[in-house]
C-alpha cells in the first residue's frame, strides 16, 4: 500500500487527486493538503472583481466530491515541506508522511518586491478570489467617483491573459454604466510587445490584441518596470529593445490592478534540491524532482526558464491546459513506479487560452506551449465570451461531481473542432 499525498486544490491538484484515484490500486490512499476548504475557479476572477460574479458563483466545497470520491481531505496548510524524510509538517503542529508526493500548490505573490503594491496598499488584485471580492468594493466606489485606470502587469510576471482580460472588462463595464468617457485607460506590461504573453506570442496574438486594445481607446506602454505604487500614481520606468533606460513616467491613477510576479510558496522555499533559487519546483520531463525521485510538480509552482531574453525580465504562463497534460503525465507516472516501472510519460504542455473582453475574446491554441510548435493559431470574436462563460460552468460541474476526465482537452476540441490530442507522450519501446 502507498500513500499517495497532493499538496494544493486548485485547478492542478483537484484533477490530480481524482485521477490519480482512479488510476490508484485498490489499496493505495490518497490525501489531499490545503489551506481552504473550497475551490475557487481562478479565470472567473476579474468578472468578481466588477461585480459580474459573486463568491459564491465560483466556489465549489470539496469535502463532499473528496469523500464521494474515497479521498482523505486535510484542511490545513503546509508549514514545511520535508522531502528528505518524505513527510510534510502542517500548520496545526501535525506531521503527514507520503511515500508520493504531487505538489501543486500554486505560486506565493511577491506583492511586496515593489512598494506600495498589493491589496493591502494601493493596488487591487484579481489572482484570487478574496482578492477579487475586495476588489469589487474598490471597483463600485471608483464608478461612482471615477478617474484615470491603470492596468497591466509587473516585470517578472508569467500571466498576462487575466490583465488583457480585466482591462477590457473593465471597459465593457464602463460602457455599460456610461462612464467610459470619464475614465482613461492605461495597459502597463513588461512585455517586449503586446500579445507577446510570456511565449513569444501566439498566432497574431499581437495583432489582434492591439486592436483591441486601440479600438477601446486604450494606451499602453511595454517594456515597462514598476517602481512603486502610491495612492494616486503609478512610477514606471520604460526601457528600449537595447535594454536600456528609454522613459519615466508618473501615471495618475484613481485605480490600478497590476499583476504580480510569482514565486514558490513560503513552504518551499529554501529546500535544496528541491526549488530554484525563486522557489519553484525543479522537474523533469516527466514531471519529477530530479533528487528526490518521489516528489513530483505541476501547475504553477513547477520552474520554466523563459521563452527568449527581454529587454524587461518576463516569465512563462502555466496554462490550464498544459496543467492538465502535467497531471495526466504524472497520474501515469506514479502508477508506473507503484507497479515497479520506470516513470515515462512526458506531458504535451500544449497551451489553450479563451480571453473574454466582456462581450467578445480572444482564443488561442499552442501545440506545443513553447516554441517552436506543430500548432500556432489565433482569433477572435463573440463565440470566445460564451465559450469562457460556458467552460466555466463546464469545470465548476467537473469538480463537483469528482469527473477525472480532461476538462480543458475534451471541451477545447468540442469547441474548436480540432483533432484529438493525448494529454501525455506515449512511451516509447525498445524492440
Amino acid at each position: 500500500m502507498a500513500h499517495i499525498v497532493v499538496l494544493g486544490a486548485g485547478i492542478g491538484g483537484i484533477p490530480m487527486a481524482y485521477e490519480m484515484k482512479d488510476l490508484a490500486r485498490p489499496e493505495d490512499r490518497i490525501t489531499v493538503v490545503s489551506n481552504t476548504d473550497r475551490f475557487h475557479f481562478v479565470p472567473s476572477n476579474p468578472w468578481v472583481a466588477v461585480g459580474w460574479r459573486t463568491r459564491d458563483d465560483i466556489t465549489v466545497p470539496l469535502a463532499e466530491p473528496f469523500a464521494r470520491k474515497g479521498i482523505a481531505f486535510k484542511t490545513v496548510g503546509c508549514r514545511r515541506v520535508r522531502p528528505e524524510e518524505n513527510a510534510l509538517d502542517l500548520d496545526d503542529g501535525s506531521r503527514l508522511e507520503y511515500d508520493q508526493l504531487v505538489i501543486a500548490t500554486g505560486p506565493d505573490l511577491a506583492f511586496d518586491e515593489i512598494e506600495g503594491f498589493g491589496p493591502q496598499a494601493n493596488t487591487i488584485s484579481i489572482c484570487h478570489v478574496d482578492h477579487a471580492v475586495e476588489a469589487a468594493k474598490r471597483w463600485e466606489a471608483f464608478c461612482r467617483n471615477p478617474g484615470p485606470l491603470v492596468i497591466g502587469a509587473v516585470q517578472g510576471a508569467s500571466c498576462f491573459g487575466p490583465a488583457y482580460e480585466f482591462a477590457m472588462i473593465a471597459d465593457a463595464d464602463l460602457r455599460r454604466r456610461q462612464l467610459r468617457h470619464r475614465v482613461p485607460i492605461t495597459f502597463v506590461t513588461p512585455e517586449p510587445y503586446i500579445g507577446h504573453l510570456g511565449l513569444g506570442g501566439v498566432g497574431d496574438t499581437k495583432g489582434l490584441l492591439e486592436s483591441a486594445l486601440r479600438e477601446r481607446h486604450i494606451k499602453w506602454i511595454v517594456n515597462a518596470r514598476a517602481d512603486r505604487f502610491t495612492p494616486d500614481a503609478v512610477h514606471v520606468t520604460e526601457f528600449g529593445e537595447d535594454g536600456q533606460e528609454k522613459a519615466t513616467h508618473v501615471l495618475a491613477s484613481r485605480l490600478t490592478m497590476m499583476l504580480p510576479a510569482f514565486r514558490g510558496i513560503k513552504a518551499l522555499q529554501g529546500v535544496e534540491g528541491l526549488v530554484n533559487p525563486r522557489g519553484f519546483v525543479l522537474t523533469d520531463k516527466h514531471q519529477r524532482n530530479p533528487t528526490y525521485r518521489n516528489v513530483f510538480g505541476i501547475g504553477v509552482c513547477i520552474a520554466i526558464p523563459p521563452v527568449e531574453k527581454t529587454p524587461v525580465p518576463v516569465g512563462v504562463p502555466k496554462t490550464g491546459y498544459m496543467i492538465e497534460t502535467m497531471v495526466t503525465a504524472t497520474a501515469h507516472n506514479i502508477r508506473a513506479l507503484l507497479d515497479g516501472k520506470e516513470a515515462t510519460e512526458e506531458p504535451t504542455w500544449n497551451a489553450l487560452c479563451l480571453a473574454d473582453f466582456g462581450d467578445t475574446g480572444v482564443a488561442f491554441v499552442a501545440m506545443p506551449q513553447i516554441p517552436p510548435r506543430n500548432v500556432n493559431w489565433s482569433s477572435h470574436g463573440r463565440w470566445v465570451h460564451l465559450a469562457k462563460v460556458g467552460f466555466e460552468r463546464y469545470f465548476l460541474r467537473k469538480v463537483r461531481k469528482g469527473v477525472s476526465e480532461p476538462g480543458y482537452e475534451r471541451y477545447a476540441l468540442k469547441l474548436l473542432g480540432l483533432k484529438r490530442v493525448q494529454n501525455r507522450t506515449p512511451a516509447t519501446t525498445d524492440v
